[in-house]
């Protein structure tokens, strides 16, 4: 979103890096730069740019917090000194700069010891050491990615706590808010549950610390906003600083929209000089941002971990960060809080009872070490009869929080004596306040039997609470704790009240946009990008916006992108208790990926009007059999596939169309789950993991096609006629998730006669599903041979890519569709563009222990960046620079897997040579290299023992700069070698690239482009 028209004067798409910054100060000529709003990487470039010199020579001033105080924080020695001179305690720690010293200073401190490089993002590269032989190995991997790195005493056990603090230039300062982690020190506050406001310090305990905070804050002289991380000893109020962050941080965005304090905007007008008491505050637009809010809920943030999706990946949480979003729930007490959390979650859970039993061996080992799953564990222990001492032994978690989670234990167990006729109205009034939902009330008083379908059951349960009168009631939050009448809608919805805050007109002139929910792997940022720009139609078209969405990281939480914004759940009971209250004239699911497009039928079957194509279009397109039949009845290819409900049939489908084929279960986000299989035993073995093949859930079995392109079409359709298009290509063949892949647009090598025959068929799709407003379908080609591989009725992660490329919003024109305004037809003829858009993948493989970093059919990456070219080399090497690979030095390694995969690499392993690289080869690669003319060093893999130089060994001794490495097939001795490369390529931080015809590309561009003759153009001028 901050990349879209209007937001600013001037956008480049190019990397955060103080070479391209520089380059991009020169061309500007900025009088001022901020450094405090991209995290991380923002202020470390900021650093680099005031050290080298840059921003002295073209005389740029930095706003708000000076570099002096950002080195204060950062560098770990200085910040010590700094708090020394005040009398505050931190953590007994010592910098080191190689391992021998980090040896000795261990020794001194005691085991168990954390070690952690300096200015890194998210705790990467860091991890407690118990011995000597820990402390080794972790020590390599932090000098991989810093300098310097920390060994510091561990105080796993004490409480961790967080207050955000505002400071202006007149030194007035104000604590905004403060945070309580659920699980005690030793996991990174990425990875915790957490809690604001604190609930269970002491009115003494709250005070003394916050005096710290504001002390600190003014010893440094920070000017804007900043964050300040303690330990604390709930035993002997003992309390130590873990570290003070002068940014914007991943808790002040939660901060800023649990308290609704709007901290970045004010932090943006503190670094232009203004003062506490010249600002508004926005959300009661009466009083001034001087004040400190109060609030009268509780708010609770739980990360969302996609762990499953990796193979072999350590699922232990510790002080690296491994979680890839979060969600936010509202409640106005602790256990509605967190049972709307764990639901909002999306991991298939209900609350924080009636979920899927989990089958453990060891409970009490499971409890002290904590992984993603031990909320859920801790409520199977409860039902064991643990009691709550047993389990604060175990887990250090206080005594408080788990009191108030064997509450709901309680209250559970009163509703499993009742069946659906005894129910009486008290106890399920109660059940309602703390925050069960309907479906966990029938699957306790046992509906599950008598209905075979839970939605039926929730159906009953919900005409129950109805007749006894039992409605949730809508609260605003305002700041101030009701002390004075707010303006802005920012709303939840809870049982725990007796009226609502706000007064509904029954106009029937609002319109509902379903949000995105949490972000995780395969629907993010793209998703919250289409959310704000329908509401902003939908406002100009002279209806009134609503939003429902609860992730405190997106823009469409914001409190001013629409008229009202509800905090809450996304599920089909709490949809329809607002659409009840607001009667609106129309509800949209097709902007918020796949959660809100699985509720439109259950939405139709209640009469709800849904915007755009109908219900019943969407589940001919999501339902493959339909789908399929339709395509068959139009002439349209597909790949070979069949729904198959016991193996043997799968044994004789596979007999006749041969392997490899691709397996997959049905209705599933992302390619969650499925696999290429390219012999009969990798097929056993991954249906054994798939184990529930049934009547009810068939497995979908297809022809898979190796070496084809693969190709998307996103486009917009009013009464299934395409109004606009984007046909963009994948740079690597099918077989890496559309997710995953490389993307150029326009495309730079279809033929004419595809181009033609896509645009056919796509206008047949349209017609035949009477698409009103986006859709996206993707497809596969060989030598002009075209197959449909699925069409998506809703709007698809590369649609903000493509409207960026092509200066076209997808999305508002969707929405006017959707709204029956009066649309033009775009004229723009999509072959004129005389430049190049890439979209590259960003994987995060460095926090993931010992998960295997190849690409396949599942989606594993978490995040994305656009940049443009005037041709393809330029595009990609800056988005390639983006997403963090560097250009190699002087030395690549080359291990490259099956023939064809090895001609297809022998172009770009000319070009290095041409270009003055060294080669290394494995064993294989190195004699087709030589038979080619090519000379090169051959090293040997894992398993050709005593064999010399080992490649291992190389990449330890930092003499290879790029590692390329593709598996030839995926038998179990060739994935170990390769995986054993590969894994120590991403521990030691060198670049890596498993695709050939990425790395051919990547290889390509830097041979040919060098950095100076990069354009730095802004997105206008393209």
């Amino acid at each position: 979103v901050q990349t879209s028209e209007g937001v600013a004067d001037q956008i480049y798409f190019l990397p955060v890096q103080p070479y391209f910054v520089e380059r991009v100060i020169e061309k500007e000529r900025p009088d001022g730069i901020l450094l405090s709003f991209g995290g991380q990487t923002a202020l470390n470039c900021g650093v680099e740019l005031d050290k080298t010199g840059v921003l002295k020579k073209y005389n740029v001033k930095v706003l708000g917090t000076p570099v002096k105080a950002i080195m204060d924080t950062e560098d770990r020695e200085l910040f010590v000194e700094r708090l020394d001179e005040i009398d505050v305690k931190t953590i007994k720690s010592e910098a080191c700069e190689d391992i021998q010293q980090a040896r000795v200073a261990a020794k001194n401190l005691g085991y168990p010891v954390i070690v952690r490089a300096a200015y890194a993002l998210g705790g990467l590269g860091s991890g407690f050491a118990d011995n000597e032989e820990e402390l080794n190995t972790l020590c390599e991997k932090a000098f991989s990615f810093s300098p310097q790195v920390l060994v510091e005493k561990s105080l796993k056990g004490w409480k961790e706590i967080e207050y955000e603090v505002v400071r202006d230039r007149y030194d007035n300062c104000i604590t905004v808010c403060n945070m309580e982690n659920f699980d005690p020190l030793g996991i990174h506050t990425g990875e915790s549950i957490v809690i604001a406001p604190s609930q269970t310090l002491s009115n003494s305990e709250y005070h003394k610390l916050r005096a710290l905070s504001i002390k600190i804050v003014r010893h440094i002289g920070i000017v804007g906003e900043c964050n300040v991380q303690y330990a604390f000893d709930p035993e002997s109020e003992d309390y130590r600083v873990i570290e003070v962050n002068a940014r914007l941080s991943r808790s002040s965005a939660l901060a800023s929209k649990a308290t609704g304090y709007p901290l970045a905007f004010v932090a943006a007008k503190l670094g232009m000089g203004y003062g506490l008491f010249e600002l508004k505050n926005s959300v009661t637009k009466t009083t001034s941002a001087f004040f400190e809010p109060a609030l009268d809920y509780v708010v609770c943030k739980i990360p969302r971990w996609d762990l499953s999706k990796f193979r072999g990946v350590d699922r232990e949480l510790g002080s690296s960060m491994k979680s890839v979003g979060e969600v936010m729930a509202i409640g106005r007490n602790f256990e509605e809080a967190i049972q709307k959390g764990l639901r909002m979650i999306g991991q298939g859970m209900h609350g924080f009872v009636e979920n899927k039993e989990l089958q453990i061996d060891d409970l009490d080992a499971a409890l002290r070490e904590p992984t993603d799953k031990r909320v859920f564990l801790i409520s199977k222990a409860m039902h064991k009869g643990y009691t709550v001492d047993q389990i604060h032994e175990l887990t250090k978690i206080d005594r408080w929080f788990l009191n108030k989670l064997k509450h709901i234990i309680d209250i559970d167990e009163e509703l499993k004596t009742k069946n659906i006729n005894t129910l009486d109205k008290e106890l399920l009034r109660t059940a309602k306040v703390y925050g069960f939902t309907d479906f966990q009330i029938a699957r306790a008083v046992g509906l599950e039997e008598e209905c075979k379908k839970m939605h039926e059951a929730m159906r009953i349960v919900r005409r129950l609470r109805k007749s006894f009168g039992i409605l949730p009631v809508v609260k605003q939050i305002d700041t101030l704790a009701a002390e004075y009448p707010a303006q802005t809608n920012y709303l939840y919805v809870t049982y725990a009240g007796v009226a609502s805050d706000i007064t509904f007109s029954n106009d029937r002139n609002s319109v509902i946009v379903l949000g995105s929910g949490a972000y995780r792997i395969g629907s993010s940022v793209e998703f919250d990008w289409c959310g704000v720009q329908a509401l902003n139609t939908i406002r100009r078209q002279g209806y009134r916006s609503i939003m429902i969405n609860y992730n405190p990281e997106t823009v469409s939480t914001d409190y001013d992108m629409c008229d009202r914004l509800y905090f809450d759940e996304l599920t089909f009971e709490r949809v329809m208790d607002i659409i009840d209250a607001e009667n609106p004239h129309g509800v949209i699911v097709s902007t918020g990926g796949q959660i809100p497009n699985n509720l439109a039928m259950y939405l139709d079957e209640e009469n709800v009007p849904i915007l755009g194509t109908s219900a019943k279009d969407i589940d001919n397109a999501e339902d493959r059999a339909k789908f399929s039949s339709m395509l068959t009845e139009n002439g349209i290819n597909q790949p070979e596939w069949s729904a198959l409900t016991s193996m043997d049939d799968i044994d004789k489908f596979v007999d006749r169309v041969g392997f490899p084929v691709l397996v997959r279960p049905s209705y599933v986000l992302s390619g969650a789950a499925m696999n290429i299989c390219s012999n009969r035993d990798e097929l056993t073995r991954f249906l054994q993991l798939a184990a529930n093949v049934s009547e009810d859930h068939p497995v979908v079995v297809s022809k898979f096609i190796e070496h084809a392109k693969e190709i998307e079409m996103d486009a917009v359709a009013q009464d299934g006629e395409i109004l606009a298009y984007a046909i963009s290509e994948h740079i690597e063949f099918a077989g890496v998730h559309s997710g995953d892949a490389t993307i150029q647009f326009p495309p730079q090598k279809l033929y004419v006669e595809t181009m033609r025959r896509i645009k056919r068929i796509s206008r047949q799709i349209a017609k035949k599903l009477h698409i009103n407003g986006p859709f996206n379908i993707q497809f596969m080609a060989r030598d002009n041979d075209i197959l449909v591989i699925e069409c998506n009725l809703r709007a698809s992660r590369s649609f903000p890519f493509v409207s960026k490329v092509l200066k076209l919003n997808f999305i508002d024109l969707a929405t006017k569709i959707m709204l029956g305004a009066p649309v033009e037809k775009p004229s723009k003829n999509l072959f004129d563009l005389d430049y190049v858009g890439i979209k590259a993948s960003q994987f995060s493989f460095n926090r993931l222990q010992k998960a295997d970093p190849v690409l396949g059919v599942d989606m594993s990456s978490t995040g994305e960046v656009g940049c443009l070219g005037d041709d393809t080399s330029t595009a990609l090497l800056k988005s390639m620079l983006s997403v963090g690979l560097r250009i190699p030095k002087k030395t690549v390694l080359l291990s490259t897997g099956g023939a064809k995969q090895k001609a297809e690499m022998l172009d770009a392993a000319k070009m290095l040579k041409q270009h003055g690289y060294e080669l290394y080869a494995t064993v294989g690669t190195s004699k087709y290299l030589a038979e080619n003319g090519i000379e090169n060093t051959c090293v040997y893999m894992p398993s050709d023992e005593g064999q010399h130089p080992q490649a291992l060994d190389l990449l330890h001794e930092k003499k290879i700069d790029m590692v390329v490495n593709m598996p030839k097939d995926l038998t179990p001795r060739e994935l170990t070698n390769g995986y054993k490369v590969r894994r120590a390529a991403i521990d030691l931080n060198v670049p890596l690239i498993t695709n050939s015809r990425l790395a051919s590309a990547f290889i390509s561009a830097f041979c040919n482009v060098s950095l100076d003759d990069i354009d730095i153009k802004a997105w206008g001028e393209y």
